[in-house]
């Protein structure tokens, strides 16, 4: 393929320096393994090809979490083995239940730190199946693995901070100012009722999300990092409520005539100009317009509310360009609130453990029934590709690649382990045989296209040359390894294949059960850090339906609506308590009183028949409203009571359109 090729025939700049990065690591590592006499320099090899990674920062995390996940899993290692070394079976059944807990809890996690998840789950495998002819020599093997794989860390953490040394940081700024554009485009594609609607509002929490994933990283690059990393969550909570604002403005809109929108569009106009703008500098001149345009008496209650929502983005828009230049600048503002929050799905997690372990446990029934020597190294593999890809949506189509990788690996690592390596008698030559196929490899390993592919080609390639003080060229020993090797990738992608989430219905069914219950949970949480605990869930959840969407077809595509559905309500929830909470208390028996009806409701679900629970309460928080003193935020909060109230119905008759009056 032309586009696979020219990773390697014309790399980039960047790519060239990551692979030499990356190789210098790992022949740093090996050097000092063999330097010391280590058993098996090949895992300090390995493991720098493992946490390699383009930024520094990443790097440093990686590397901590696969140490920290190492010595979880050598302690559960020596455990195991004290207590089920004389009942292999038991052994084996107690080492598949750790698998599937290890993946279920890195499926959980959406951190970097699910990495350690990952490490703790396998890392029992290599150290555990070896001694399991031999209960004595566990703590020896456990030392030597934990040794072995911390000296890789270590290496390969150095050479990414020494050699051309690419900061997590300033791809941030990068990243904050795509997601920046990203919102402002779909503020503006709100505001404007357009049919783009829904692809602006996916691409804007795509890189919301993404920007929050490698926020983390940045946390081990010193002080400005750190800071960066808390001007981002300021950043996030920013986006998210601008639009939430400009969806609201939107649906305010839309309850005008077209007479009245008539008279209010030159400031939607304006607004949607200055979304376009690369400076935000008309922030306040168009603050001002809107603002004495919403004082008109020319105008009706409907339109001024408008206007004053409108005012309200115009504003959150300054603030949020504020946190932009707080991000560009690594300076966090004080009160940085709590980093977005994920969905978390135990379901799924079980499922995806349960596999891990099948697999597993069908390589070991294997294993156990012939007797085969070289089947634990594909015990291994299984074990490892369980724990790494087992908790991803496409673990099959990886898995797949990984096994090509092997595929690939094999005759290149018999032409230089067998065939090249025993004429060599220095480690120069060594690093200059093995070098080679590693520096194209490590150049795959940018592509994202092939990144899977030349990763389980260098790990495999370096498994199968094993490279040590005391070289043991064997033929017959290559080819069972090799065997084995692809033997205990091809169950893992088997049970892949026969355990997989295929009905994106009953994905939709969980997802909207876990929004209604964090709408319930909306009504009596802290407003202080919601609009990130809130936005983060739901945008997790609409991407991953988003995914499954065009593989519906288009009378059961009613997942994204009910997705949507909740979008708008948590909206005006928040909208609604934020401008109460700005007020008087004077209304507060009834807020209580409303909120606990509407958690009440939302226990229950929208149905056909349920679009009127709600008034009673409405109509009571409505009359505690109206019996204050006017002021915007008692009418800001009246209209977005409404605005509730009218989604709550419009859900509950989208029900009845589903499924039917009967």
């Amino acid at each position: 393929m032309p586009h696979a090729s020219l990773a390697f025939i014309a790399p980039s700049r960047q790519a060239i320096q990551f692979a030499i990065k990356t190789l210098l690591g790992a022949g740093l590592a090996l050097w000092c393994a063999m330097r010391f006499g280590l058993e098996q320099p090949v895992w300090a090899m390995m493991t720098a090809f493992i946490v390699a990674q383009p930024l520094s920062g990443m790097v440093a995390q990686k590397g901590l979490a696969r140490m920290v996940g190492t010595l979880v899993g050598t302690i559960m290692s020596v455990a195991f083995i004290g207590l089920f070394a004389q009942t292999p079976w038991v052994f084996i059944g107690a080492l598949a239940l750790w698998l599937a807990m290890c993946t279920a809890s890195s499926t959980m996690l959406r951190s970097a730190w699910s990495y350690s998840f990952v490490l703790a789950g396998y890392t029992v495998a290599i150290i555990g199946l070896p001694a399991v002819s031999n209960p004595l020599t566990v703590f020896d093997q456990a030392v030597a693995r934990c040794t072995e794989i911390s000296l890789g860390i270590l290496c390969a953490t150095a050479a990414s901070a020494i050699i051309w040394p690419q900061r997590v940081e300033v791809q941030l700024i990068q990243q904050a100012n795509v997601a920046w554009r990203a919102g402002l485009n779909a503020a503006s594609l709100a505001l404007a009722q357009e049919g783009h609607a829904r692809q602006g509002l996916l691409q804007v929490l795509g890189h919301i999300v993404a920007v929050d994933s490698q926020r983390e990283h940045a946390w081990f690059e010193g002080t400005r990092g750190r800071q960066r990393a808390a001007a981002l969550r300021v950043l996030s909570r920013d986006l998210l409520s601008m639009l939430r604002l400009a969806r609201g403005v939107g649906r305010q809109l839309r309850q005008l005539s077209a007479q009245e929108r008539e008279c209010i569009e030159p400031l939607i106009v304006a607004a949607r100009e200055q979304f376009e703008m690369e400076q935000m500098s008309g922030l306040d001149g168009l603050a001002e317009r809107v603002r004495l345009a919403a004082l008109s008496e020319r105008l009706n209650t409907a339109q001024q509310i408008c206007l004053e929502r409108l005012l309200l983005l115009v504003t959150r828009m300054k603030v949020a360009d504020q946190s932009l230049h707080a991000v560009e600048q690594g300076v966090a503002p004080r009160n940085a609130p709590d980093p977005l929050s994920w969905h978390s799905d135990w379901q799924t997690a079980l499922i995806y453990g349960g596999r891990s372990a099948l697999a597993f446990l069908a390589f070991c029934t294997f294993w156990m029934a012939t007797g085969w020597t070289f089947a634990s190294g594909g015990i291994l593999m299984t074990a490892v590709v369980c724990s790494l890809f087992a908790s991803r949506d496409n673990a099959a189509q990886i898995g797949m690649m990984f096994l090509r990788g092997i595929f690939y690996a094999i005759p290149v690592a018999f032409v230089v382990g067998e065939l090249i390596l025993p004429q060599l008698s220095s480690f120069a030559m060594l690093c200059l045989a093995m070098g080679v196929p590693l520096f194209f490899a490590a150049l795959g390993m940018c592509n994202p296209a092939m990144g899977a592919t030349s990763t389980s080609f260098a790990l495999h390639f370096i498994l199968l040359c094993s490279p040590q003080n005391q070289m043991n060229f064997s033929v017959s020993y290559f080819l069972n390894t090799s065997q084995a090797l692809i033997m205990g990738v091809g169950f893992a992608v088997l049970a892949f294949n026969l355990i997989s989430i295929r009905n994106p219905r009953w994905l939709g069914s969980r997802l909207l059960d876990a929004t209604l219950n964090d709408l319930r949970r909306l009504t009596r949480r802290p407003l202080s850090g919601a609009e990130n605990w809130f936005g983060g869930r739901i945008a997790d959840r609409l991407l991953q339906l988003a995914r499954h969407y065009p593989a519906l077809p288009n009378e059961t595509r009613t997942r994204w609506d009910d997705g949507i559905a909740s979008l708008d309500l948590g909206d005006e929830l928040l909208h609604l308590r934020g401008c109460l909470e700005a007020g008087d208390k004077s209304v507060g028996i009834a807020e209580q009183h409303f909120l606990q009806q509407l958690d009440l409701q939302l226990g229950i679900g929208p149905a056909p028949e349920r679009g009127q629970v709600l008034d009673t309460a409405v109509e009571q928080l409505l009359q505690a409203l109206d019996a204050n003193t006017s002021s915007i935020d008692r009418r800001l909060a009246r209209a977005a009571l409404l605005q509730l109230q009218l989604g709550w119905k419009n859900w509950c008759a989208h029900k009845g359109e589903q499924y039917g009056l009967a």
